[in-house]
């Protein structure tokens, strides 16, 4: 294949290429990055590429292996290596005990709130709560699944209007 041909393809899937690469990435900068980068290396490396096997599978392969190639770049480059002969460096941290008294309380005033639900709407938010599909409420509670639907609809709205009446003045302060 002549570097023409080549080149040629390889505009012809840049569309793809730049949708694989914003899919791997979830950042239009990101994508662009790595598009060039693999718009690079297949350039510097079309001498590797053999006429006849499928251009788009060896492109996106070497963008997928450059994305995993920079994300354990940056995980390794978050973790700390202490070579010294006591470990200083990891030991030198002073010890941290957080505060949980305003979640604690926070946490104790929305129990409370759920518990001022009505028993008919409670239940089922508490089962959809603990991870029981809206099939498996009903079933258990022998409701249809609109309603089971409809219930945990208006418990979240109850507790978001409770919410609302008893921290509505605090956004307005921060």
């Amino acid at each position: 294949m002549t570097q023409n041909e080549f080149v040629g393809e390889f505009n012809n899937l840049t569309t793809l290429l730049n949708s694989f690469a914003y899919k791997l990435t979830k950042n239009s900068e990101d994508a662009k990055d790595l598009y060039q980068e693999t718009a690079f290396r297949a350039m510097s490396n079309r001498d590797k590429f053999r006429a006849g096997t499928n251009l788009k599978a060896w492109l996106f392969t070497i963008m997928k292996n450059i994305f995993i190639n920079n994300y354990r770049k940056k995980v390794k480059s978050k973790t700390i290596l202490d070579n010294t002969d006591n470990l200083y460096y990891l030991n030198s941290g002073g010890v941290t005990i957080e505060n949980e008294a305003d979640s604690n309380i926070l946490i104790k005033e929305l129990k409370d709130m759920i518990e001022l639900l009505d028993e008919s709407t409670r239940i089922p938010f508490m089962m959809h709560y603990q991870g029981f599909k809206y099939q498996e409420i009903a079933d258990h509670l022998g409701l249809p699944l609109g309603t089971v639907k409809s219930r945990i609809f208006f418990a979240r709205k109850d507790l978001k209007t409770q919410i609302a009446s008893q921290y509505g003045k605090l956004r307005e302060t921060y």
